[in-house]
């Protein structure tokens, strides 16, 4: 019997077919039979390969050239991005391709959904059968699942990929140490929140772009066409889908298969409809990332979506921070989680991310804004004014200027007293928009007021916000601020910048938590009220381009808290005022482009200074003698100083220095044909522009400075004949040096 059974087996072996070598090179038969079995294997995996995919070749490559590189052990890849940019596309194909070239492999999919569905333990159960290729795997519990995970995968080169992570449990639990796979394996982790990666320590976190114009208009096509090209007739309405999906994969395929094979007609209806409605496969994709966020999280990205978007991350910090929220640890967690951006330090999501948010702040109330938390459109204002319909929901209203018809801007005037039933309004943000008397019935609750353009002299009598954080009236016809004494015990920064008519500030008596003052470019300002001495509190103020201004109020010696002070520009300056000696803490004066003719003595107090700018002070004549008390100061800046003609013996001695800028036409002469900076060892930048003013200069001592190069234009001193940088040891290098110069010491750089 057992005979027989071997003769089948042997005859069936004979009638297989195979390849002769004949006098083949033995590696090119071998690379002939994987191809073949590459072929046999592939149609296996048709799910992503078959489909039309668009812009992703680089991606793949990069990520695979990175595993090679990695030599052999464990690595760990974390594809992170907002929903729909094709994280798990691009995992899928990575997977199809090279899965068959590890000893097992594992694609778990959407484990965010599985999760809810069911228990990790299943999960861990899906990881073994699957690299193993067995179908029946008891495990008892999780922690069972983690063993039997480090036992059984150990020795393996493995493939695994976890889509749509959203929780750290689930990558502790499935692929938690490195060691539990064998070496070469690789771990693909596909999620939007970035943290999650830093948190598991992986090797590599790519994040996919969205698509050009080029491949996004390919892949709409594809789909909406079955062509990589538009129909005729629809190029123009191809494009404006392309500009409304900006680039986001999940938006052109799915817009793109729901114009398909509809009218031009059908086309444009949809587009108008987009912009009201947003189509529920987007975003209900992209709402997930926002589902997972805590209240406040969610707080912060809809006001962020609503008005926010496209200011500096600092600016939004502020305003977030007065509306009560913990703004750092949210903007970082929003960052984490793909849902804003972070480009040349401004805030930015995606286009239809901040649509998503907004749609989710018009379905608080469809029909009725009145009853939503944000308002962010000018119609909708004017809407709940002449509809009365005004109530406690509204939490923040950011208005750009208004472009509607000018009757219909007559109504802001008309019906101002919607603004009384807003009891929960904490953020008034309005560019440029004429509501004579709205500031008359505003919230007692407001924090923030920012209002540009604001078009009345001053402020009602009525308006006494408790809450008031921050006044920032910007461009506005502002006279005076107010009469009298107003009491806003909780208000730290008043802003009037570029309000042209401002004639005085206001008695700021009432006001005992006040931080900061900017006032610049008040053209018309002529006076600053005593009161400002009193102001224990006050950290800057900022007058830069107060030309009208003549003198300063005393400086008291109450003014402990000031740190930086700008008269930049004001013209008409002429004197300072005495710094009185508990003034200790500030740290930048800024004097330049005023007329002053000298520096009070009493700047020695000031020893935290840091920054001192007397650029352009073209009557200043000297400096004070005791310079050299200002022990803190870095930066010293007198470029064209035309009347300075000598500097204090002791300038010379501030070794403390980092940046010394003496350029502009004869600001010193210099005596006995020499110039000794030597031994200022915190100088890193000395400016000598127009240099001409050190024509006569023979000797220049630079040594032991941290100077990294010198100005080019000392090129200009045509009597130089020594230079000395010995001990410069961050010098990289010298510009073009005057033929003049027999002698340099460069020991030691």
């Amino acid at each position: 019997m057992k005979i027989e059974k071997w003769r089948d087996a042997l005859r069936e072996l004979a009638n297989i077919a195979g390849w002769h070598l004949h006098d083949r090179p033995e590696a090119d038969f071998i690379q002939n039979i994987v191809e073949v079995i590459l072929r046999e294997l592939s149609s296996k995996f048709s799910s992503i390969t078959k489909k039309h995919l668009v812009g992703i070749d680089s991606s793949v490559e990069e990520l695979i050239t990175s595993y090679l590189d990695f030599g052999g052990k464990v690595f760990v890849i974390g594809i992170c991005g907002m929903g729909g940019l094709g994280k798990t596309t691009l995992a899928r194909v990575i997977y199809e391709k090279f899965s068959n070239d590890f000893e097992g492999s594992s694609f778990i999919a959407n484990i965010r959904e599985a999760s809810e569905k069911q228990s990790l333990l299943q999960l861990q159960k899906q990881l073994l059968a699957q690299t193993l290729g067995e179908r029946n795997i008891d495990i008892w519990d999780v922690y069972d699942g983690v063993d039997m995970i480090k036992k059984m995968l150990h020795w393996k080169r493995v493939l695994v990929v976890l889509d749509d992570v959203n929780q750290f449990d689930q990558l502790e639990k499935l692929v938690g140490e490195y060691g539990w796979f064998g070496g070469g394996s690789c771990i693909i982790i596909t999620t939007r929140d970035e943290h999650l990666l830093l948190q598991h320590e992986v090797h590599k976190i790519y994040k996919p772009n969205t698509l050009n114009v080029h491949d996004a208009l390919k892949l709409f096509c594809l789909k909406a066409f079955k062509n990589e090209q538009p129909g005729k007739g629809y190029v123009r309405l191809s494009e404006k889908v392309i500009s409304y999906a900006k680039g986001l994969p999940l938006a052109l395929v799915t817009l793109g298969s729901f114009l398909f094979g509809r009218t031009t007609d059908e086309w444009q209806s949809a587009l108008h409809n987009l912009k009201k409605n947003p189509k529920s496969e987007i975003f209900d994709i992209l709402k997930l990332s926002y589902d997972g966020l805590e209240k406040m999280w969610k707080d912060i990205f809809l006001d962020i979506a609503c008005f926010l978007r496209g200011k500096t991350k600092d600016q939004v910090i502020e305003i977030l921070e007065i509306r009560g929220f913990d703004a750092r640890i949210g903007i970082s967690v929003l960052l984490n989680k793909s849902l804003l951006i972070l480009e040349n330090k401004t805030l930015w999501m995606h286009d239809l991310l901040q649509e998503m948010g907004r749609e989710i702040v018009r379905r608080e109330s469809y029909e009725e804004p009145g009853k939503r938390s944000r308002l962010w459109l000018c119609k909708d204002l004017l809407h709940i004014m002449t509809k009365d319909t005004a109530t406690e929901a509204i939490q923040a209203i950011g208005l750009a200027s208004f472009d509607g018809d000018p009757e219909e801007a007559q109504s802001f005037e008309e019906y101002y007293e919607a603004f009384s039933k807003m009891f929960n309004l904490r953020l008034l943000m309005i560019d440029d928009l004429h509501i004579p008397n709205g500031l008359n019935h505003v919230s007692n609750s407001l924090r923030h007021l920012m209002w540009n353009g604001f078009s009345s002299k001053c402020l009602p009598s009525s308006f006494q916000p408790k809450e008031l954080v921050k006044l920032e009236l910007h461009s506005s016809n502002i006279e005076y601020l107010w009469k009298g004494v107003k009491y806003l015990d909780k208000l730290k920064s008043i802003d009037l910048s570029d309000s042209k008519f401002l004639i005085r500030t206001p008695d700021f008596s009432g006001l005992p938590k006040l931080e900061r003052i900017y006032l610049i470019g008040c053209h018309n300002l002529v006076e600053i009220h005593p009161s400002i001495g009193q102001l224990r509190r006050l950290v800057v103020l900022d007058l830069e381009s107060c030309q009208s201004l003549t003198n300063l109020p005393s400086m008291s010696t109450e003014m402990e808290s000031l740190t930086i002070l700008n008269l930049s520009d004001c013209i008409n300056i002429t004197n300072i005022p005495e710094f009185k000696g508990i003034m200790k803490s500030l740290s930048e004066l800024s004097l330049n482009k005023t007329t002053v003719e000298k520096l009070p003595s009493s700047i020695e107090c000031l020893t935290a200074l840091t920054s001192l700018n007397l650029g352009d002070c073209q009557n200043l004549e000297c400096l004070p003698s005791n310079m050299d008390s200002l022990r803190s100061l870095e930066e010293l800046l007198l470029p064209g100083c035309l009347k300075l003609s000598a500097l204090p013996e002791n300038v010379w001695k501030m070794k403390w220095l980092k940046k010394l800028d003496l350029s502009g036409p004869g600001i010193i002469r210099v005596s006995q044909n020499e110039l000794n900076l030597g031994g200022m060892f915190r100088l890193q930048r000395i400016g000598l522009n127009c240099i001409g003013f050190l024509s006569t200069l023979k000797y220049l001592t630079l040594s032991g400075n941290s100077l990294v190069t010198l100005p080019a234009s000392i090129s200009q001193l045509s009597k130089l004949e020594a230079l000395d940088l010995s001990n410069c040891f961050k010098l990289q290098s010298l510009p073009e040096l005057p033929s003049t110069v027999r002698y340099i010491n460069a020991e030691g750089c």
